[in-house]
């Protein structure tokens, strides 16, 4: 981020853009109240932006610099450090109009801030020691939240429950490092071997937390980004009808028309706690129609590339033609077969479907006109998702490949350290292993990240946060 790091004062719309009920401009940095007093006046003349009480609501009106008022608004004066920024924060909340919002922020910048970066107010945050790089991120992940449980991790990061679990490993490794240290300082005293199975144990033991930490992977990012699920089947098999029974609301148009899904529709659904990304196909089958082809291509595509299938086939008719093509594109896959009009008489013959599709599906029966079925079917997802896995401790969970890749690489620093000391090689040895594994540790929490890595991620958020 350029500039950042001087002592200027910037500013953003906190606020989403468009029509509002109230927008907020945020200012941050040690000028925030002489910049925003030239633009702020409250009903006290007397009063100015920078005698106010901290944490106190002054109402006022916004005025340009000819003196012409803009807006009635209040301003909360928040001084360092206790502020989001631990720096001056000043926020101004207006009328939400995207006009007097772009306003304000035009007189806040003609005035002596600068434009904030994305993300700058939580870099300045976490720069600042308010929260350290794994809280940081989680504040994305709270504004993006799809459902309670993503809700629940996001807050426990946030909480520091997940860093709390990083600094434990780390402090138990420097007390490793500090007794191998001791044996290489005082050979005289004979604690070589004993400072030798002291870290193998505790290495072992930190080595399983991670391992531990590892296993929620998987349902911590879909939980932040959505479980990726497609839906496959022929035309008319029900597909559109059961995005709509899992979003419960008509989002997809049903009829008894072959090809009325030409594209792909996208939506997310919460079932169950879990975020589903759930991506309606076109149905698969040969058509001239262009746009049609073109909705069946992608379809193919997304089995390849989707967390978890749906495929449907229809009980109350023999295999097709149709069928046939998706029974091959899902040889050897793994997701559930959902076998749809269970409120019809029954025709397929399940036993000959379950021989020709081979993968690792599991089978259910559902109907969507009754609704049979669709409970048990958003409760194998949720199984799924969590895997064993215990709900209550989303606030730990691993949920961003950053996090996951530093924690494997710790791992293997740990393996390596375990492989020296069997070797009965020096501690020296030993040392620069087990050090490498507790700076992996630390680039989670931002104790010993690189600053192009600090600024990738706060590239990603929005501005004004």
């Amino acid at each position: 981020m350029k500039n950042f790091g001087e002592n200027d004062t910037i500013v953003a719309i906190s606020t989403p853009p468009g029509e509002g009920g109230i927008g907020i401009i945020r200012i941050s940095g040690e000028n925030s109240g002489i910049v925003a007093s030239k633009l702020f006046k409250c009903a006290k003349k007397d009063l100015t932006v920078e005698n106010f009480e901290s944490h106190k609501v002054v109402y006022g009106k916004i005025v340009d610099e000819k003196g012409n008022v803009i807006d009635e608004a209040l301003c909360i004066a928040m001084w360092a450090p206790n502020s989001y920024t631990k720096e001056n924060v000043v926020e101004i909340q207006s009328h939400g109009g995207a006009l007097v919002v772009r306003r304000i922020l035009e007189l806040a910048l003609q005035n002596g801030a600068r434009m904030a970066e994305p993300g700058e107010f939580t870099k300045r945050a976490f720069l600042n020691g308010r929260l350290d790089l794994s809280q940081a991120q989680s504040v994305m992940d709270i504004i993006k939240a799809r459902t309670d449980a993503s809700l629940r991790m996001a807050a426990g990061h946030l909480q520091g429950k997940f860093s709390d679990e990083i600094k434990a490993m780390r402090h138990d490794i420097l007390e490793v490092i500090a007794h191998l240290e001791a044996s290489i300082d005082f050979p005289e005293d004979d604690i070589e071997d004993v400072a030798k199975d002291e870290a193998s144990a505790k290495v072992r033991s930190i080595k399983n937390r991670i391992e531990e930490m590892l296993s929620t992977f998987n349902t911590g990012r879909i939980l932040r980004d959505g479980l990726v699920t497609a839906i496959i089947g022929k035309p008319n098999v029900g597909k559109s009808s059961l995005l709509n029974t899992l979003l419960r609301e008509d989002r997809a148009i049903v009829t008894d028309i072959p090809g009325t899904t030409r594209d792909s529709l996208e939506e997310y659904a919460n079932i169950g706690g879990v975020p589903l990304k759930i991506i309606d196909t076109a149905g698969i089958r040969e058509t001239e129609d262009k746009v049609e082809q073109i909705g069946v291509e992608k379809s193919m595509s997304y089995v390849q590339k989707a967390d978890l299938i749906l495929a449907l086939f229809d009980t109350s008719s023999d295999l097709t033609k149709e069928d046939e093509e998706i029974i091959n594109l899902l040889q050897g896959k793994e997701g559930i077969v959902l076998l749809t009009k269970n409120d019809l008489s029954c025709v397929l013959d399940i036993e000959d479907l379950q021989k020709r599709l081979q993968g690792n599906f599991k089978y259910m029966q559902i109907s969507t006109f009754n609704n049979d079925g669709i409970k048990e079917l958003e409760q194998e997802i949720v199984n799924r998702v969590y895997s064993g896995t215990v709900k209550q401790a989303e606030g730990v969970f691993v949920n961003n490949v950053r996090q996951a890749n530093a924690l494997k690489e710790a791992q293997k620093y740990l393996e390596d350290c375990l492989n020296t000391i069997e070797m009965d090689m020096a501690e020296d040895f030993i040392v620069i292993d087990i050090r490498s594994a507790w700076e992996k540790l630390g680039e989670i929490t931002g104790d010993t990240v690189d600053e192009d890595i600090i600024d990738q991620i706060f590239s990603q958020f929005c501005i004004g946060k």
